[in-house]
């Protein structure tokens, strides 16, 4: 499906998430790369070495899922901005997602957004928890989502009307 709609197949999806357990044991890295093409700085940007080391450029990244501590680090560097972290442990009712952000305005903290899936399509409201601006790379957007949607919300809407939607 990726190569026909440029949106993974929920097959493809499902391959990149780590196991249910692991998700609800806290933040973990979810690594949607899903082409063979020479990109890795991802492996150079894990404080902890949880992005296990490439044998070829143009290997697909692999995530030692024990090692992740969810920081976040490799979202903001990652060029093709494939790169979430997901905790399903993050209260009894939602998960909170962190996923990169380049657009204008950055939502500040506390703000309502609406939250989109991969093909841009609104999900449900959403809380921003925390914003990690980056001078030189990706922003990083936290967000409050309900935990059935955690491995569906990739992307935000700041206000209504923005974009011409």
């Amino acid at each position: 499906m990726l190569a026909k709609t440029g949106v993974p197949s929920p097959k493809e999806i499902r391959r990149c998430l780590p196991a249910r357990e692991r998700r609800s044991a806290g933040p973990v890295a979810v690594i949607e790369c899903l082409e063979r093409i020479p990109c890795d700085p991802c492996q150079f940007l894990c404080p902890q070495g949880a992005i296990r080391p490439f044998a070829n450029l143009n290997e697909l990244p692999r995530l030692d899922e024990e090692r992740c501590t969810g920081c976040g680090a490799c979202i903001s560097g990652c060029p093709g901005l494939a790169i979430f972290v997901v905790d399903e442990g993050f209260s009894e009712a939602e998960a909170l997602v962190k996923l990169p952000y380049e657009f204008r305005p950055v939502p500040e903290k506390r703000r309502e957004v609406w939250a989109l899936d991969r093909e841009g399509n609104r999900l449900c409201r959403a809380v921003v928890i925390a914003v990690r601006r980056n001078a030189n790379l990706t922003n990083v957007i936290s967000l409050a989502v309900p935990k059935s949607l955690a491995a569906r919300v990739r992307n935000i809407l700041p206000e209504e009307g923005l974009y011409g939607r």
